[in-house]
């Protein structure tokens, strides 16, 4: 009886020498592994429905936008159309010196119509916000 309770002892204080000194870390397995718990994963891909993005209302007025439009519309009507030239009364020193203009002012336009729109915009989004 003495020396099972002699062996328990001796057990114990072998357990109470484990505890106290720290175990060399044990890679875990697939199967030990504990499974990770759906409550405790923050799902990060759907957004939250009370932080909607806030309705910004438009910096442009309907009415701007369609005067505008008209505008360009009429633009791009006046200049995509040319004038005809009127063969009956002949071509007359004004309608050829246009005519022979026409392509060149396509090519100047094309290159710098862009930056002048751009700068001109710049110059009045500036000029509006009052950062002139």
């Amino acid at each position: 009886m003495e020396d099972i309770l002699a062996s328990i002892k001796k057990i114990i204080a072998e357990d109470g020498d484990a505890v106290a000194s720290p175990r060399p870390f044990r890679k875990e397995g697939p199967a030990r592994a504990a499974a990770p718990r759906r409550d405790d994963v923050l799902d990060l891909t759907t957004r939250a429905m009370d932080e909607a993005e806030p309705q910004v209302a438009p910096i442009v007025s309907a009415e701007a936008v369609s005067a505008s439009r008209h505008a360009l519309e009429a633009l791009n009507s006046a200049v995509s159309t040319p004038a005809p030239v009127l063969p009956a009364r002949g071509a007359s020193v004004e309608d050829l010196a246009s005519e022979l203009l026409r392509p060149m002012l396509k090519d100047w336009l094309d290159a710098h119509l862009p930056e002048i729109v751009e700068r001109l915009v710049a110059k009045e989004v500036a000029r509006i916000t009052g950062r002139a």
